[in-house]
């Protein structure tokens, strides 16, 4: 798997307690040999104490040791050779070899016709002092976090499928592990609050601007500046996480390609409230800009796909405008897709 987030910014403080849960997500390739680890969060280097390039390519038992039971082991493993979720509460070992009690979800991740595409393990440390409300606290809260985790790659990899078959080009899935950083950084500014635990929605101008800012500090260069000028406005969850997805592949092409050969450069990212209640997103470049030629988005490349089936899936339209220098895409949804239910 490519590197991509080298650092997430500082972890909220909301995540302190056993109700407002540090967790680490795991994601699994049945496919490959041994079922190996292809994808692990921040949170999960932090709790194990193995970095990502330690973790990724193998398979999760080497956090296991000798106080571990076999028979949660066999319960894991009777589990995934039948696609089942499973919850066990399992003695993992850190890299330093202390040993800890994990509370343990796994859950199989199938595409639209029900075939499985990947395993998602979500964990959370379960400590000494935690009582069994506690612990049901904290299984309730994965529980959700794992749902929504589904819920999401199944969405992204479901697209992928279905629009990559209208094509000839093969299916790449390089960019998945930075789509699923930006699912992770959703996932962190919920916060799991118990203030926040019934809602259902979500600041968008924070969350913009944590992915913006991640995006830039692995792709940003010397010379190339980043302008952020965004709204606070709070959405649903999930035109949040389409909005997201959409600006992760926008600025990720604008970091990539827009200052080919070029010594400096501008990005600008605004996000305002329209009059009609929906949203306008725009991201701007000075570089090189796209070419007269060229359609964007590219239905031939895996991206172009995408950002077409979120866009489509959020009612809105995007528009690709070329300025005296460089190019900008603007990005309207609708107040359909924006409104809270009262």
């Amino acid at each position: 798997m490519p590197d991509t987030l080298e650092q997430l910014l500082e972890e909220d403080a909301a995540f302190d307690g056993y109700n407002r849960a540090q967790v680490a997500i795991v994601v699994t390739n049945p496919y490959l040999e041994d079922n190996p680890i292809v994808y692990v969060n921040e949170a999960f280097a932090r709790s194990t104490g193995f970095a990502r390039s330690a973790a990724i390519g193998r398979n999760c038992r080497f956090l296991q040791g000798e106080d571990t039971s076999k028979a949660d082991v066999d319960k894991l493993r009777h589990s995934i050779e039948n696609e089942q979720t499973v919850t066990v509460d399992i003695i993992n070992y850190r890299a330093s070899g202390e040993k800890y009690r994990n509370r343990l979800v796994i859950s199989p991740l199938h595409d639209n016709q029900g075939k499985l595409q990947y395993f998602i393990g979500i964990q959370k440390e379960l400590r000494n002092g935690d009582t069994d409300a506690s612990a049901e606290e904290i299984n309730a809260a994965l529980i959700e976090i794992q749902n929504r985790v589904a819920t999401d790659l199944s969405m992204v990899i479901g697209m992928i499928r279905r629009q990559s078959a209208a094509t000839s080009v093969p299916e790449d899935f390089a960019a998945l592990h930075r789509r699923i950083e930006t699912l992770q950084l959703l996932y962190e500014e919920m916060k799991l609050a118990d203030s926040q635990s019934n809602r259902d929605s979500i600041q968008m101008g924070s969350y913009l601007s944590r992915l913006s800012s991640a995006i830039a500090h692995t792709l940003g260069r010397p010379g190339v500046r980043m302008n952020l000028q965004v709204e606070p406005l709070e959405v649903p969850i999930e035109t949040a996480t389409r909005v997201g997805l959409v600006l992760s592949e926008v600025l990720t092409n604008a970091f990539q390609h827009a200052f080919d050969r070029m010594d400096s450069g501008l990005v600008e990212i605004r996000m305002s409230q329209l009059s009609a209640g929906g949203l306008r997103l725009t991201v701007s470049d000075d570089g090189v800009g796209v070419p007269s030629d060229m359609q964007w988005p590219d239905s031939r490349t895996m991206g172009g796909r995408i950002v077409s089936g979120l866009i489509e899936g959020l009612e809105g339209t995007l528009q690709l405008g070329r300025g005296a220098a460089g190019s900008f895409i603007t990005i309207d949804v609708p107040a359909g897709a924006t409104l809270l239910d009262a």
